[in-house]
């Protein structure tokens, strides 16, 4: 009697050659469908994000221009005063110029016979000031180193005003040291009683800082202010 081996089902045998299995071919189309729908989800990102894009850049290239007008409109600073209204500010900055100058040559220039035996010139920073405040009592200290304070804070105020190149602090401070200079030199070879003390020109030129700082700085900007350049057009 001849035997005959079981028919095994057909998912538990072997493939023959040339016989393509079930299951590689299944596998095979689900990669390829899987890819292929990876492929169109990525062309439909694209798609939808490329307009996106472009409308963000537009908005963007938009709002530069918009934005740059009104950085360029933006004034740079206070326009100088009409003509009419400075000419008549330096001219009254000029006559009180000259009724200090008047007021400044009697009180520095005048002779004083009384005081010859006690004065005496000072070359040395700082030496009358301490002489003033280690003898002299308090209503003389106020009156002489206040009295010099006070000589300088004209020149602080009214130079600015006048001489718009020279408005700045270091131009003023030179300007009010030359001047007092002059008028010690002045003193110390010309007027009976008086003499040089360069003290006296300290206390001016610090006199002139505190009226530039308090109030000239100010006025200089007010009434020169420097003139605003218009941007140019794009």
């Amino acid at each position: 009697m001849t035997r005959t081996a079981p028919r095994l089902p057909a998912a538990l045998r072997l493939p023959r050659r040339g016989e393509r299995p079930e299951r590689k071919a299944k596998a095979g189309r689900t990669r390829a469908s899987g890819k292929t729908k990876r492929t169109a989800t990525a062309a439909k990102a694209r798609r939808t994000s490329a307009p996106a894009k472009a409308g963000r850049a537009n908005l963007l290239a938009k709002f530069r221009r918009t934005s740059t007008p009104a950085k360029a409109a933006k004034p740079a600073g206070p326009r100088p005063l009409p003509l009419p209204l400075r000419l008549p500010i330096m001219l009254l900055a000029f006559v009180f110029m000259v009724a200090f100058a008047i007021l400044l040559a009697r009180v520095t220039l005048e002779p004083s016979p009384a005081s010859v035996a006690l004065t005496h010139s000072n070359l040395h920073p700082g030496n009358s000031l301490r002489a003033y405040l280690d003898y002299a009592s308090v209503r003389d200290v106020i009156r002489q180193l206040g009295g010099n304070i006070l000589l300088g804070v004209p020149f602080g105020v009214l130079v600015p005003v006048l001489a718009p190149r020279a408005r700045g602090v270091l131009q003023v401070l030179a300007l009010t040291a030359l001047v007092m200079l002059m008028v010690e030199l002045t003193q110390g070879a010309l007027i009976t009683g008086r003499a040089f003390d360069i003290d006296d020109v300290i206390l001016n030129t610090t006199g002139s800082l505190l009226g530039w700082a308090l109030l000239g700085r100010r006025l200089g900007r007010a009434v020169h202010a420097r003139r605003v350049r218009e941007p140019a057009d794009a």
